[in-house]
């Protein structure tokens, strides 16, 4: 229970920030366009360098066999997702399935779970973390891409290798094995920008939130279906099957939070780009981000009963 009450606590504080943010854009303080700049630092600057920093601490082999499960754990993940996704969301009659499928198997992991697992499990966690980041970046940008437009492309898959993110793990990974370290006055100042990611990220889900009808949204019961697939069934069922595996606690508890957590913002600004009913996919963003209060707290309580 201990986890479970963390994370309810972490996520509590974070839902004040969203208010904030809702309210920050109710007000025209945060403005559309602000949205999308904010969104675009948080992606190409904050989340980096709070990933590379993870990487700046004591060389340790026990963390580098948990970061290896951590890959492996992630890329089963995602396996399992997209194959429920695909099986639980039917093309047949529903013109919004590529919508559906990307928002159950794409989370919102950059921004809503780094600050959680961070609060649970500090720069250990967030190293762990950014395994799962890492095969996020490679799949969002080929497979989700190709789900969102309904047909096969790989030309995305330099365009994931180059993202800020997988440019962070890569160098930040080289860092960690050779004990590079940064002098003490730009590691602060990197650490400063790193403490900024939490409330950022939750000033952009507020402000995203705030953009589409929410009392609307809870009124549909597909959303419903849609959130229970995203935060309970699919997060418990692939953490009963990597349950399995001798990986460490801490890294099965991480890929749990991050399976769960609400769906990806990057589903809307796809399906803007590609006309793909972007309506739909902020009312799954609002309804998932609100309904995951309660269904993380209660999915890490779950996992520490059976860990």
């Amino acid at each position: 229970m201990e986890y479970g009450l963390i994370v309810g606590e972490r996520i509590l504080i974070m839902f004040l920030i969203l208010i904030l943010g809702a309210l920050c854009f109710l007000k025209g303080i945060i403005t559309k366009d602000g949205t999308k700049q904010l969104s675009r630092l948080a992606l190409n600057i904050v989340n980096p360098v709070l990933i590379f920093m993870s990487y700046q601490s004591e060389y340790d082999s026990r963390l580098i066999s948990g970061l290896l499960w951590a890959f492996a754990l992630s890329a089963i993940s995602f396996a399992l997702t997209i194959a429920a996704a695909t099986l639980l969301i039917r093309q047949k009659n529903n013109d919004d399935c590529p919508v559906e499928r990307f928002s159950v198997i794409y989370s919102n992991c950059a921004f809503m779970c780094m600050p959680l697992i961070n609060g649970l499990y500090g720069s250990e966690g967030v190293l762990y973390l950014t395994a799962y980041l890492t095969v996020f970046n490679l799949l969002v940008w080929t497979h989700g891409l190709m789900t969102m437009k309904g047909e096969r492309d790989f030309s995305s898959f330099a365009k994931a290798l180059k993202s800020p993110s997988v440019i962070a793990v890569i160098l930040g990974l080289i860092c960690y094995l050779t004990q590079i370290r940064l002098p003490e006055i730009p590691a602060q100042a990197m650490e400063y920008i790193a403490d900024m990611n939490t409330p950022l990220a939750m000033l952009i889900a507020g402000s995203t939130a705030a953009q589409s009808n929410i009392l609307k949204s809870l009124k549909k019961i597909r959303i419903y279906y849609i959130c229970f697939l995203k935060l309970i069934l699919i997060p418990a069922a692939v953490f009963l099957i990597i349950n399995l595996l001798p990986a460490p606690d801490t890294v099965k508890t991480t890929i749990l939070v991050a399976t769960g957590c609400p769906a990806a913002t990057m589903g809307t600004m796809f399906a803007v780009t590609l006309d793909k009913n972007p309506q739909k996919c902020s009312e799954i963003f609002t309804a998932t981000t609100l309904l995951s209060g309660i269904s993380l707290p209660l999915l890490v309580c779950g996992a520490e009963l059976l860990l």
